[in-house]
């Protein structure tokens, strides 16, 4: 068995997170649909449970920054920023955020969309490439690799451990490459392999959208006399 391969590369409004409850809001999240397949023995033939070490248990958290330009243009850069804060009393045990299609789930790779064109051997087209991931700026991240935050699983970061009173902070630096409006979805995680649940305090899913609007006309840069890009 193969672990699925990391997701590859490719003011205005904010969106601020707020509780989701009155709609139903399909996850498509690193709980879902990943604890099953973790009841299979893990990679090597050890015969040993990947989870076993996993602790299960529900572990409160609050989305304190979920921002993202609601509108955008070719070549310009912006970042997505997901800030998650431990509201309970127990350390979580490996914090993470998986970016999703929101209809398609992880079967789509992060910041990409589906194209149902016949015959491509790969449907994943990019919206925007992504500059800088989560996480320290180490291993192959200097040379535009998925960064220290990447994990085996498709579309998933996680930062680790999150002691109580403590906020991580996620931060994807990307550039838009395909105009028109697109969505994309985000949750949290308290684990990667399922037994570990992040919850909000009203008990529901640490997840929300983002409808982005990129317009076909390109940003407009210029240097400055200090040497820095300024996006007009």
């Amino acid at each position: 068995m193969h672990p699925r391969q990391p997701a590859f590369d490719a003011a205005r409004e904010w969106y601020v997170p707020r509780a989701l409850s009155g709609r139903r809001v399909t996850s498509f999240g690193i709980v879902a649909g990943i604890a099953a397949s973790f009841a299979l023995s893990a990679c090597g033939g050890s015969g040993s449970r990947q989870d076993a070490a996993e602790p299960a248990g529900v572990f409160p958290v609050q989305v304190t920054i979920a921002r993202f330009p609601t509108v955008q243009r070719l070549s310009e850069h912006t970042r997505l920023v997901i800030a998650v804060r431990n509201t309970g009393r127990k350390a979580i045990p490996n914090i993470a955020v998986t970016i999703t299609d929101p209809q398609r789930g992880t079967s789509v790779r992060a910041f990409a969309q589906y194209n149902n064109m016949g015959g491509l051997s790969n449907h994943n087209r990019p919206v925007w490439i992504v500059d800088r991931y989560p996480g320290p700026c180490r291993f192959s991240c200097a040379a535009g690799g998925p960064g220290a935050a990447v994990t085996a699983y498709s579309n998933t970061w996680a930062l680790g451990r999150l002691r109580p009173g403590d906020t991580a902070t996620f931060s994807w630096s990307v550039t838009a490459v395909t105009p028109g409006v697109h969505e994309i979805q985000y949750e949290v995680a308290a684990g990667l392999n399922g037994k570990a649940k992040a919850r909000l305090s009203g008990g529901g899913v640490p997840q929300g959208r983002f409808k982005v609007a990129v317009s076909s006309k390109p940003a407009q840069q210029y240097v400055d006399n200090s040497g820095n890009i300024v996006n007009q």
